[in-house]
C-alpha cells in the first residue's frame, strides 16, 4: 500500500537537521577562549530546558528564552546575552548537517511534486542560514517559524496558520502529514489540528498518554521512505 500524501510538514531540529547544542556551544565559546565542558553544558541545560517548556506553553517570549538562557555566561564574560545568543545561532548554522536520508527523502518527494514545508519552534536567525548551508533553501514551499507567528507548537493556532498558508480546508486535512521527533509538540499539536502524524522516535521513547497516538511511528527517515514506498 502506498501512503503518499500531498502535503508534508516537517519539524526541523532532530527531524531534518542534526541539532547538537553541546557541540554548538563548544564551538561558540571557543571564540571567547572558554573550554566549554559537559559540566558547563549540564548547568546551561538546567536553565535552558525549563525555558523551552515555558516558551512552548506560551508563558514567555522567544526573546526572553534566548537571552535568559545566557544570563550566567553574560555576567561571567561581561558580554551582552543577545550577542552570545547570536554567536550561538551562528555556530549552530555552521556545524549543521542534515540527518541521514533527509536530502534523499526531500528530493524524492519534491520530484513527485509534493508540497514540503517546515514548521519549527526554532528561531528565525538560524533557519535561513541553515537552509542555505545545507543546500535545502529551495526545497520548501513554506518555512513557518513559531517566533514569527507568535504561537509555538503544540498550540493549535500555529498549526492553523500553517494549514491556512497551504490553503488546506477541513475536508483536505487527510492529505496532510506532520513529521516530527518531539511527541509533546509535533504529535500532540498535529493531532489537535486534525492532521495525521508521524513520530520520528529516535530514542525509543515509551508513550505515557494512551489517549494520543501518532498515525505512524518510525525510527529513522529511511523508515519513512519505506512507509511511503519511495
Amino acid at each position: 500500500m502506498n501512503y503518499l500524501y500531498d502535503f508534508y510538514i516537517f519539524d526541523a531540529d532532530h527531524t531534518l537537521f542534526e541539532f547538537d547544542a553541546f557541540k554548538g556551544l563548544k564551538h561558540m565559546f571557543a571564540n571567547f577562549d572558554v573550554q566549554f565542558n559537559l559540566e558547563d553544558y549540564e548547568f546551561y541545560q538546567q536553565t535552558n530546558k525549563p525555558l523551552w517548556v515555558q516558551y512552548q506553553n506560551g508563558e514567555i517570549s522567544a526573546d526572553t528564552l534566548q537571552t535568559v538562557r545566557f544570563s550566567h555566561w553574560s555576567k561571567k564574560l561581561n558580554i551582552n546575552p543577545q550577542e552570545l545568543n547570536e554567536r550561538f545561532l551562528d555556530s549552530m548554522a555552521e556545524i549543521c548537517e542534515p540527518l541521514p536520508h533527509a536530502k534523499l527523502l526531500l528530493e524524492t518527494l519534491r520530484a513527485k511534486r509534493k508540497s514540503l514545508s517546515i514548521l519549527t519552534n526554532g528561531f528565525t536567525a538560524l533557519q535561513q542560514r541553515r537552509l542555505n548551508k545545507t543546500g535545502l533553501a529551495d526545497v520548501f514551499d513554506h518555512v513557518i517559524i513559531s517566533e514569527q507567528v507568535g504561537f509555538a507548537k503544540p498550540d493549535e493556532r500555529v498549526f492553523k496558520h500553517t494549514l491556512d498558508k497551504l490553503n488546506i480546508h477541513q475536508d483536505q486535512k487527510s492529505r496532510v502529514l506532520m513529521i516530527g521527533d518531539t511527541f509533546a509538540s509535533d504529535i500532540v499539536g498535529g493531532q489537535r489540528a486534525g492532521i495525521q502524524t508521524c513520530w520520528l522516535n529516535l530514542h525509543n521513547e515509551q508513550l505515557t498518554d494512551e489517549q494520543i497516538k501518532p498515525t505512524y511511528e518510525i525510527k529513522s527517515l529511511k523508515d519513512l521512505m519505506a512507509l511511503l514506498e519511495l
